[in-house]
């Protein structure tokens, strides 16, 4: 009989529902459970090696004890679920091969067993030795796709007109003004404190940026950096652009 292997398993629990911010305290890293290191025979699953793992915001609307979302709650004692990359190990899904390198939601683990379905989102990437495994889960993953379909093929602005991005200093916002600076756009974008707004400015080349909070009139806060009439607002999750016809 072939021997299987077995190994420790490490994993972050959510030990109870969270009210207010997440701390470190609503979580904890369970250890001393262990995995065979073999995808069982008949189940049409496979065995990956979590590589890299995703802290994503919707993952804070799974930290409630609310059954009115798209997505179900996390479970207290159980392992915390989210965007990963991961290699696979061991597979009884013809579908996956040992080797191979996958991207979708998998578990805050070591390893994980997986079977295939649309809720997971699995996808199987392509290597290349220039471009980093963790930019499939940011540039070329969930926020780059929602950022380049958002701004490419809903807006899609021409060169030269000016775009407006909240919440642009997050994952989608701050890529939407990248994307819209390489495409010859004006750029401002708005964020909720100094640091972030300076983050726009010297860091991701917004042409103009300015706090939100600080700001009574969001029209005179545009019109003060050049922008004086929008024609298409897009709201996602992440994503709030506004494309404007001149400045």
């Amino acid at each position: 009989m072939e021997e299987v292997t077995v190994v420790e398993n490490k994993k972050v629990i959510l030990k109870n529902y969270v009210d207010g911010i997440p701390t470190e305290t609503d979580m904890e890293v369970k250890i001393g459970d262990t995995i065979e290191l073999k995808a069982p025979k008949g189940s049409s699953c496979f065995l990956v090696k979590n590589l890299y793992l995703s802290c994503d915001p919707y993952m804070r609307g799974r930290m409630r004890d609310f059954h009115g979302s798209y997505l179900p709650p996390f479970l207290p004692g159980q392992r915390i679920e989210g965007f990963g990359l991961a290699r696979v190990i061991d597979s009884d899904d013809p579908n996956y091969t040992p080797g191979e390198v996958i991207c979708g939601i998998t578990g805050w683990e070591e390893y994980s067993l997986l079977r295939s379905s649309n809720e997971l989102q699995l996808r199987k990437i392509q290597l290349d030795d220039d471009i980093p495994l963790s930019y499939h889960l940011g540039l070329l993953g969930m926020a780059g796709f929602t950022a380049y379909a958002g701004f490419y093929e809903i807006c899609s602005p021409k060169k030269g007109e000016s775009v407006f991005v909240s919440a642009a200093s997050g994952a989608v916002g701050q890529l939407v003004g990248q994307l819209a600076k390489l495409h010859g756009c004006f750029v401002v974008g708005s964020a909720g404190s100094k640091q972030k707004v300076d983050l726009l400015k010297n860091k991701f080349g917004f042409d103009g940026a300015f706090n939100y909070k600080e700001e009574d009139d969001l029209d005179a806060a545009l019109k003060s950096l050049g922008l004086y009439s929008w024609g298409l607002h897009l709201q996602s999750t992440e994503l709030c652009s506004v494309l404007f016809s001149g400045r």
